[in-house]
């Protein structure tokens, strides 16, 4: 099972549309997607339309010690898509975690409910730094950052994010290995000097793969990402093919590629959704 927590320190780089058009990309490519939302602005819990709320959430399950799946998972509209709901709308789950033994350190020791049931587990996450982003990240084997290409974003990426990161390496004391981080240039403009100058200067900052890694696929500044959160679809079922003369890739290229560059092991189930979409391409 890959666990992925989507994190940021900064709020706005677009962390939630990612999670969730990759877990939508990961289901429909057959594989079992759980997307948990650890966000106390759940905007996660309510991107796709459910088709069986589940009684319990994310509060029950951290601050519960809650195992029954039956009472904890919800079911998307999308098939094979699960969701645990942030329910913890006073925000106690901060407070209750950091005072217990265990507590940055409990949903890594409830991943063995979740293994035999999903392939995937997407974590969203809170865009400030607090006790539920260092949950997260310690129960995840990949860490993913979006980053928008802008001056001030990218600053706050190597004095929170990053730090973050690096400060939670201290559990490998503990034989916890910190996840392999990756950042994912977010909402990128087609034609901006200033936005490819960050993008490039990240891309050299960031060779040393024992930090993180910039990916080469990004998430580009497209109308069809609004658009699908609004139909509450995930945008590669709403943008297929590129529209003719733009230079920007559709949202199902963005996707498929992202998904291909963080998990090449499941290729060839991630290219039947590509070759689906090339095929009703051509039919239209």
């Amino acid at each position: 099972m890959e666990t992925v927590s989507v994190v940021s320190t900064k709020g706005g780089v677009g962390k939630t549309t990612f999670c969730a058009n990759l877990g939508a990309y990961l289901a429909d490519a057959g594989l079992r997607v759980l997307l948990i939302d650890l966000d106390i602005q759940p905007t996660l819990s309510s991107y796709f339309a459910l088709r069986y709320r589940a009684p319990c959430g994310i509060f029950e399950l951290l601050a519960l010690n809650q195992q029954d799946l039956g009472q904890l998972v919800s079911e998307t509209s999308i098939e094979r898509l699960k969701l645990i709901y942030s329910n913890d709308a006073q925000g106690q789950l901060n407070t209750i975690l950091l005072h217990a033994p265990d507590g940055r350190l409990r949903l890594r020791n409830l991943a063995h409910i979740f293994g035999a049931h999903f392939d995937v587990v997407l974590l969203d996450t809170p865009g400030s730094r607090c006790v539920l982003l260092e949950v997260a990240v310690l129960a995840s084997t990949l860490a993913v950052s979006p980053v928008t290409p802008e001056t001030l974003t990218a600053k706050e990426l190597n004095r929170g994010t990053i730090r973050l990161l690096n400060e939670l390496a201290a559990y490998q004391n503990l034989g916890i290995q910190p996840p392999v981080h990756r950042l994912l240039i977010s909402r990128m403009p087609s034609v901006s000097a200033n936005a490819r100058l960050v993008r490039e200067t990240l891309r050299v900052l960031f060779q040393d793969e024992s930090v993180a890694r910039v990916l080469n696929a990004e998430i580009p500044a497209i109308e069809a990402f609004q658009r699908a959160a609004t139909l509450r679809l995930p945008a590669h079922r709403i943008e297929r093919r590129r529209p003719p003369g733009r230079i920007a890739p559709s949202a199902l290229e963005s996707i498929h590629a992202i998904a291909c560059e963080l998990f090449p092991h499941w290729g060839e189930a991630l290219n039947s959704v590509a070759s689906k979409g090339r095929k009703e391409k051509q039919h239209a």
